[in-house]
């Protein structure tokens, strides 16, 4: 089977990003299928081009990498421009690459348009990958305010989804929000995944924060990941004198240099931030931490996401604290491998480090069961067979 794929943010293990394509596509070639993904150079990837169209190939995965920045610390109108660009050159590529099964793989919706070109003008089966929901994310943020432009931004979402096969999301509450406004029930929920032999494999490697205690964040430092929530709690852990529990990130952002200005100017030496680090090395710092925190603004529209530090948090053994009122609070309760903390209670997440700082105990048995459920659900090569039979499924109908 020929399958093309539409996604922007491609990496493999060895950048600072979510590997969930390159995990599925790897896996899909060792079983003898054709896969060409089209993708940008995402800051976070470890793409590097040196041409405006470039083809690479990963451990027998075809990329087409279009020689365009994506970068989230840039303006958003800089940001709109490298989606638009992108797509007017996977365009191209919907026109004249072969395909059986094609899949775009959206945010941001623009990834659509290469998928109905390849449906409509190659008649080529499309299944339209739901990472984000795209345009309400961008709605609820005000990224997007113009009333003529959201009625055809949802239009357009509504088109994409009418012109699939089928449907796949990333969490269960995305399925559940579509079927709600469309209708739709031509879908299949596939998680992120979690590569369980890289973060359940213990890593007896010392690093500058070995032996403290100290909680995990990992991604992008901005407002949709309420940073500000994080450093607030450090603020909170200072003034209580516990300055002994570290609050860590591991990434960029667009608040990054502001929070940690803020820090130093406050002598907060409590909120520490190490730059972007490759999948094999930051795993030790996941496995030693406390807890891993998974913050997201409080708006609906994200209590549906899927983010990767939460599987890979469970698969490394580590507890989760999060701030969504969705699928992952739901999770965490039933489940026990985790705390939900309301998104803007800095207080109670401070709170909540320094009962769990004197409490190994459930610590232990929380990330015991967390990477038990892991291995059970969310593992790469279980995941990517079940796309992969959506896939099938797709290619073999009708």
């Amino acid at each position: 089977m020929k399958i093309l794929y539409f996604y922007q943010y491609f990496s493999t293990s060895k950048g600072s990003w979510g590997t969930r394509v390159y995990e599925f596509a790897k896996n899909w070639v060792a079983q003898g299928h054709d896969v060409t993904v089209v993708s940008a150079v995402y800051a976070k990837s470890d793409l590097k081009v040196n041409r405006l169209l470039e083809t690479q190939y990963h451990e027998g995965i075809r990329v087409k990498v279009i020689n365009v920045l994506i970068d989230n610390k840039r303006p958003i109108p800089q940001r709109i421009a490298a989606f638009l660009k992108y797509t007017f050159f996977s365009s191209w590529y919907a026109l004249t690459l072969p395909a059986d099964v094609v899949i775009a793989s959206s945010g941001p919706i623009t990834v659509g348009i290469p998928g109905l070109i390849a449906r409509y003008f190659r008649g080529r089966k499309l299944v339209f990958e739901v990472r984000d929901l795209w345009p309400s994310g961008a709605v609820e943020l005000g990224i997007i305010r113009n009333p003529l432009l959201v009625r055809l931004a949802f239009w357009f979402e509504k088109r994409c989804y009418a012109a699939a096969r089928h449907i796949v999301t990333l969490s269960q509450g995305m399925a559940d929000d579509i079927r709600g406004r469309y209708g739709y029930n031509k879908q299949t929920t596939v998680t992120n995944a979690a590569n369980i032999p890289l973060f359940a494999t213990r890593v007896d490697k010392a690093t500058p924060f070995t032996g403290k205690k100290y909680a995990i964040y990992t991604g992008n430092i901005g407002e949709v990941n309420n940073s500000r929530w994080l450093l607030d709690a450090a603020r909170e852990l200072k003034r209580r004198g516990r300055e002994d529990i570290v609050i860590l990130l591991v990434g960029e952002g667009q608040w990054r240099e502001t929070l940690e200005e803020e820090a130093r100017n406050e002598n907060i030496t409590n909120f520490v931030r190490l730059g972007l680090m490759s999948k094999a090395d930051l795993v030790p710092y996941v496995q030693q931490s406390m807890v891993s925190l998974v913050p997201l603004k409080g708006t609906p529209v994200l209590d549906t996401s899927s983010p990767n530090k939460f599987f890979e948090s469970l698969a490394a053994g580590v507890p989760v604290v999060q701030n969504t009122n969705g699928w992952m609070k739901a999770f965490l309760e039933e489940y026990r491998v985790g705390f939900t903390v309301p998104p803007d209670d800095a207080v109670g997440l401070a709170d909540l480090l320094i009962r769990l700082s004197e409490d190994g105990a459930t610590l232990q048995e929380m990330g015991r069961r967390g990477q038990e459920l892991a291995k059970q659900l969310f593992d790469k090569d279980v995941l990517s067979a079940k796309m992969l039979k959506v896939l099938t499924d797709v290619h073999n109908a009708s």
